[in-house]
């Protein structure tokens, strides 16, 4: 039984953080607090399953779908808690994508089969978009998919697909038509990664973690059911995940999070006098509320139903910029103890300086390379000849 149906949209907003705050202090794994990596269900099921358990794994869900129906004000909040207890991040592909996904172009079939599962932590996904000559240029992708009667044959290869050797299903880009320009011809198909013909191979990061994966389609048999939207016009619905995919990017919990190491570690360190350390450490914290605020405006406008437009590249911009520069704060501040890639104690967590500076090089590429949505601001927001 959770608690899904609570109504904690009419909470006062300080009770509810006292509330979220205790519980989070209760039940999340001291041993996981302050890890910059997002984690596999191996490492942080448990918690997966404890927040869905609890009806808490999707706050911006609606409640008719297992969410809390939280609104934006309430979902920063939350956020805020989560990050002061250091909580990691887990696969959430599904709560941030193929929700929203399956809301707006599912059919009823497939948001009765998969909505409340996955509100409830019982199904995990990933995302199958890259491929080897298809990143940032997402329209050249070639995995292709073939009518077979009431199935799809797919055969092809995705990459660099996040925590997939730990996942149920993909949602997956498919060429269905080489007819039109390259953009059109694609669809968008919904697999069970336990299909007779998809293989998952780990890929190890350049920090030493696995967090990607190659997926491997190998004749595999897709039911036709399992199409979201028409065939050959998922290019639309596509760039609609992207849009949502660069507002949860953008969202600031892992910023605040680096942030709230930083302070501590000038804590420790007594560098809040100094000067120069406290101008930059100011300017930070002014670009996190303003992040903030840039964040909120773009939840509100899929809360409302309206659509994503391009500027949505700059929020994906600021959030992970950001996080970059706190981390090149953390390993100033660090200095000498930052040449070992050990954590630093502190008062309330640990520091990992290293660790920190290289996780924050790797959103910048991820969703979208930061060059690449620099040009589409530069096309669809400022209209400057290409």
């Amino acid at each position: 039984m959770t608690e899904g149906n609570a109504d904690y949209g009419a909470m006062d907003s300080e009770d509810f953080r006292l509330m979220v705050r205790a519980w989070i202090q209760e039940h999340y794994p001291e041993d996981k607090r302050f890890i910059v990596r997002r984690m596999g269900m191996d490492e942080i099921g448990g918690w997966v399953r404890a927040l869905g358990a609890k009806g808490w794994l999707a706050p911006s869900w609606p409640r008719e779908w297992g969410g809390m129906g939280l609104p934006i004000r309430k979902q920063i909040i939350f956020m805020e808690e989560l990050s002061r207890h250091g909580c990691a991040r887990f696969p959430d592909q599904a709560l941030n994508l193929v929700g929203p996904l399956l809301m707006t172009f599912g059919t009823p079939e497939q948001k009765a089969r998969h909505l409340h599962r996955i509100a409830r932590g019982e199904e995990i996904w990933c995302q199958g978009y890259s491929e080897p000559a298809a990143g940032s240029d997402l329209a050249s992708l070639q995995c292709k998919a073939v009518r077979d009667g009431d199935s799809f044959i797919v055969n092809g290869e995705k990459t660099w697909t996040t925590l997939a050797f730990c996942a149920d299903w993909i949602f997956t880009l498919v060429r269905t038509s080489n007819a039109g320009r390259k953009q059109e011809g694609i669809s968008i198909l919904l697999i069970d990664l336990n299909t007779p013909g998809v293989t998952v191979r780990p890929i190890d990061s350049f920090t030493g973690e696995r967090e990607f994966a190659q997926v491997i389609f190998d004749n595999a048999r897709v039911p036709s059911e399992n199409l979201v939207g028409e065939a050959d016009r998922g290019w639309d619905i596509a760039k609609s995940v992207l849009g949502h995919e660069r507002v949860m990017v953008g969202a600031p919990i892992i910023p605040m999070m680096a942030l709230r190491q930083l302070e501590d570690l000038m804590d420790r360190l007594g560098t809040f006098g100094d000067t120069g350390a406290l101008d930059r450490y100011a300017a930070l914290r002014l670009d996190l509320y303003d992040l903030t605020t840039m964040f909120e405006e773009y939840v509100r406008r899929i809360e409302e139903g309206e659509s994503i437009g391009g500027d949505v590249s700059l929020l994906k911009i600021r959030a992970t910029e950001l996080y970059a520069a706190i981390s090149e704060e953390i390993l100033l501040q660090a200095g000498d103890m930052a040449r070992v890639a050990e954590p630093i104690a502190l008062p309330d967590n640990v520091a990992f300086p290293l660790e920190i500076y290289a996780a924050a090089r790797v959103p910048t590429i991820y969703g979208g390379a930061n060059e690449v949505q620099r040009n589409v601001i530069a096309r669809s927001v400022l209209r400057l000849p290409s």
